[in-house]
């Protein structure tokens, strides 16, 4: 099998993969259709309001994160995902039933969007650390990167199709769809064989347990450093169903269907990304800040464009580095890891993450309005390239990191360390001493011989 998808091999990842896709893709058509929902139809509408619910909605980000890691680290992590999936899919068909009854405003948009985040932060840290319990350690980056895969693949299809059914029947209609491919997840976890699990450590119930999460964090300044770059980046950088929304709508002039496609594109550029982390075995800090750098310049270059069709293809590149970096540092942060604070360390991932978006999406809304939608696209490249550049620079000083690069060999560009220098400098001492042994070896069998 093909090193991309090497961890299908395994029959519990391969049920996941699949219910997994299938969820994924009714998601993306309700972020497209809420977001829709409240710019266009719901009276009171706007930019802002887009950015009200997308931060409603990471919210619980910030406030539940620690418990919910420390769950996953105690409870059978099958379990928990099977009712904060149902959960997700119940308020799903709820807010559709409003929709599809006139009977929707703006403030149910905004308690629904609160109680989903509430499920999806709960549900995050199990989802991030359950798929270590599928396949094994040596695996787990090719299994990181194509969960990658599926959610950007259906990123690729729900959008579109989204924004086609929002022309055809309205976004009602698309709230239930999503209700029911929550089903396809559910039923691929109940068909797992359990016994084929991987059987990861579990903390034991004991005061503190969130601070020692804390403390283990503060104790890594690799892991503090991909905190600090996810966090900006997803703050200012990641607002896609905002930016892509407002520019296809004030600066552009078009409608839903144009702005499902922007979605579809930037998601062409996100798989590509998620199959080259698939193959990637050993990804490092170095690669977070680089592909951060990276998206940071190509967002910037994207708000200039004058043209939808220019805009639109910007969003290749821009797919690419963005899940680059959030693969690198997912994959990253789970390795270097003990299993049993997996937990509450993807938790503090999850929470600086997501959770940071709640803050940003006002802010990157209200630039929206007040200076134009264009902005909404820059500040997010500004703030990119900045959290780049001063890591790369603090990383340098701080580790004393030498940076090589290469067009010819891969990989082009290599960030080291002192460690990285004393082990590859230990492994050169340990190769002359072998030879220096052959070589003096052969030398007294051939005194022998003579």
């Amino acid at each position: 099998m093909s090193r991309t998808f090497y961890s299908l091999r395994y029959f519990n990842y391969r049920l996941w993969f699949v219910g997994a896709l299938v969820a994924n893709v009714g998601t993306w058509m309700q972020r497209v259709a809420q977001d829709w929902l409240v710019l266009a139809i719901l009276p009171g509408g706007s930019g802002f309001a887009v950015g009200v619910v997308t931060g409603l909605q990471f919210l619980p980000m910030l406030v539940l994160s620690p418990y919910a890691g420390l769950l996953a680290d105690r409870l059978d992590r099958r379990k928990m995902l099977i009712a904060t999936q149902g959960s997700m899919g119940l308020l799903a068909a709820g807010l559709g039933a409003l929709v599809l009854t006139d009977a929707a405003q703006l403030w149910h948009v905004y308690v629904f969007a609160l109680l989903l985040g509430v499920a999806a932060a709960l549900d995050s840290p199990v989802r991030q650390t359950f798929v270590a319990e599928m396949v094994p350690a040596a695996d787990l980056p090719n299994a990181v990167g194509l969960n990658s895969t599926s959610f950007n693949a259906a990123r690729l299809v729900g959008p579109g199709v989204a924004g086609l059914l929002i022309a055809a029947v309205g976004p009602g209609w698309i709230f239930v769809i999503n209700a029911v491919s929550f089903a396809a997840t559910i039923f691929s976890l109940t068909l797992m064989r359990t016994r084929e699990l991987n059987a990861l450590p579990h903390a034991r119930r004991g005061r503190g347990q969130v601070r020692e999460g804390i403390a283990y964090v503060r104790r890594r300044s690799d892991i503090v450093l991909i905190l600090v770059v996810v966090g900006i980046v997803g703050a200012f950088g990641l607002n896609f169903q905002l930016t892509s929304a407002v520019m296809a709508r004030e600066a552009f002039g078009l409608g839903a269907g144009e702005y499902g496609i922007l979605g579809s594109i930037l998601a062409v550029g996100s798989l590509s990304g998620a199959l080259m982390a698939a193959r990637r075995r050993n990804p490092r800090v170095g690669l977070v800040i680089a592909s951060a750098l990276a998206f940071g310049v190509t967002m910037g270059v994207q708000a200039l464009m004058p043209t939808y069709e220019l805009y639109a293809l910007l969003c290749v590149p821009v797919g690419f580095f963005s899940l680059t970096m959030m693969t690198a540092a997912n994959t990253t942060v789970q390795m270097s890891t003990e299993p049993a604070m997996r937990g509450r360390v993807m938790s503090l991932y999850m929470m600086v993450f997501l959770g940071t978006t709640p803050i940003g999406s006002p802010i990157v809304g209200w630039v929206a309005e007040a200076f134009g939608a264009r902005w909404s696209v820059g500040i997010g490249a500004i703030a990119s390239v900045l959290v780049a550049v001063a890591a790369a620079v603090w990383a340098k000083r701080t580790w004393r990191v030498e940076v090589h690069y290469s067009l010819l060999h891969r990989p082009h560009l290599v960030m080291d360390g002192p460690r990285e220098r004393f082990a590859r400098e230990a492994e050169r001492v340990e190769r002359d001493r072998t030879r220096s042994a052959l070589a003096a070896q052969e030398a007294r069998q051939g005194s022998e011989t003579a």
